[in-house]
């Protein structure tokens, strides 16, 4: 019987794994081939930069953004400050961005977001609302390659995140090779099949109908994977844009990145709990792919959870000497081998990302060989989050102040 169940387990387990693998190869696909044709300038965007007690960083996004190679009467950039003890709305206007004061409490970005656009809506000259974290700093064509997509058709888009700091340490490297994983096993897979990429936090977005139709009403800690998930349940697919590209700061402390992954697994699991069923049920009526795509990504804290069990009790099967006839078993047999080899794999698909991104594999050589360690330490993060009936949002530290200049090769 408790074979029986192992079996049923690890089968539902493997299917898992095995979706995110198959459809990750579909980012070889075309692999270079730019599906978004250029235009000329045309639509008009509202940049939208929610921020809280970040007056050593916002000063360098809002230059960056002001240095955009697209018509300056076509976009203007407005911070909101909330929450704030410090200079964030002196030094934003000093660089050059509107402000708008946020008038009402705020817990999270979300709720800052969904001000701001309540505040927008009747601002008929605007087509779209481009939304990122003060921490960024932006390549100059960024507006560019998102007015592309708006002329291609696509109401909601997802910048490529870069990284401002990926040889900082092994944490910031990790951080790195994690989003250019992200990028192209999900969002340019996705977007080679024909499915639909991810809001990814920052450096997206949203066509201002979408918003007047739908609404921002996210209720989670993870806002961003909350409306991703809200676009699927709408029949509204995300462009992934590729060279629409953001750079934004890793932490470098582990407790910082504790922290943050940990009110990632927590909104997750909300979500989860939120929308799994309505997921599932619009995927059953419809067969639109995005729907299943996210229910799976919200499941992925409890499948972590999963496989790790299902190790200790192969070990322990191993140990009382109970006979299993699965793959995972008849690899497990081979012991240090088969771990080393899983070991090597994803070093492997590290450096991949790591060179196809035109980075230096010497400086990321720290988060290349440690990314595995990183991943494992999500382990304790999703056991504490399962248990944990809520959790509140806490704001990450941003001190690398950079200038387009300094990360632009």
């Amino acid at each position: 019987m408790i074979q029986a169940i192992y079996y049923i387990l690890f089968i539902f387990s493997l299917t898992y794994g095995l979706y995110f693998l198959i459809t990750g190869f579909f980012g070889f696909k075309n692999i270079h081939k730019k599906i978004i044709k250029k235009h000329k300038p045309k639509h008009k965007f509202a940049i939208l930069i929610a921020s809280r007690n970040e007056e050593g960083v916002i000063g360098h996004l809002v230059k960056s953004l002001l240095l955009q190679d697209y018509p300056k009467d076509l976009y203007d950039v407005y911070v909101i400050p909330n929450n704030c003890t410090d200079d964030t709305e002196k030094v934003a206007k000093e660089a050059g961005a509107k402000i708008i004061k946020c008038t009402v409490p705020t817990k999270s970005k979300g709720e800052v977001l969904k001000f701001t656009f309540d505040k927008l809506s009747k601002h008929k000259d605007i087509d779209a609302y481009i939304i990122f974290d003060a921490d960024n700093v932006v390549h100059p064509e960024f507006l560019s390659r998102m007015n592309d997509a708006l002329c291609d058709g696509h109401k909601v888009a997802q910048g490529f995140r870069d990284s401002k700091n990926p040889s900082d340490n092994w944490i910031s490297g990790s951080y790195s090779i994690f989003y250019w994983i992200q990028n192209f096993f999900f969002s340019k897979a996705r977007m080679q099949m024909g499915g639909s990429s991810s809001i990814n936090g920052t450096g997206f977005m949203v066509k201002k109908e979408i918003i007047d139709e739908y609404g921002f009403n996210t209720i989670t800690l993870t806002e961003d994977v909350e409306f991703t998930a809200q676009c699927a349940l709408n029949g509204i697919k995300i462009v992934f844009v590729e060279d629409a590209i953001t750079y934004d700061e890793q932490p470098t402390e582990f407790k910082a990145s504790w922290k943050q992954r940990k009110r990632w697994s927590m909104g997750n699991i909300q979500c989860f709990r939120h929308y799994s069923r309505r997921l599932g049920r619009t995927y059953l009526k419809t067969s639109f792919l995005p729907c299943l795509d996210m229910l799976l990504s919200f499941m992925a804290p409890y499948m972590q959870i999963l496989t790790t069990l299902l190790t200790v009790v192969l070990i322990i099967f191993r140990i009382l000497d109970i006979e299993l006839y699965d793959v995972f078993a008849y690899m497990y047999s081979y012991g240090i081998l088969f771990f080393l080899a899983a070991y090597i794999a994803n070093v492997i698909i590290n450096i991949f990302v790591v060179v196809y991104n035109k980075k230096s594999v010497k400086e990321i050589m720290s988060g290349i060989l440690l990314f595995t360690l990183f991943m494992l330490t999500w382990i304790p993060i999703n056991f504490i989050c399962l248990f944990k009936k809520d959790l509140t949002w806490e704001p990450i530290k941003h001190k690398r102040s950079m200038g387009i200049d300094e990360i632009k090769k």
